[in-house]
């Protein structure tokens, strides 16, 4: 996890997920600490991790699971 700003006070911040590809992620929660927000990422992970295998149970020849793939970088950005 990382933080975009060194600033710190009394804005709001949300969790980005950041893949290899460039491809962003993110929703429109807000949280009022880092923390909760990085624990917001991880569930916004565990989400898509669990999307990509219905969907490759679904039909496995057109969504492939690709096991090679890193999970993305979880990072925390003022709003």
């Amino acid at each position: 996890m990382t933080r975009t700003s060194d600033e710190s006070g009394g804005t709001d911040v949300k969790a980005v997920l950041k893949f290899a590809d460039g491809e962003e992620v993110e929703d429109d929660e807000r949280f009022e600490t880092e923390e909760e927000a990085e624990e917001y990422g991880l569930v916004m992970l565990s989400n898509c991790n669990t999307g990509a295998e219905v969907l490759h149970m679904s039909n496995p020849g057109d969504y492939p699971l690709d096991d090679d793939d890193a999970d993305p970088d979880i990072v925390v950005v003022e709003v």
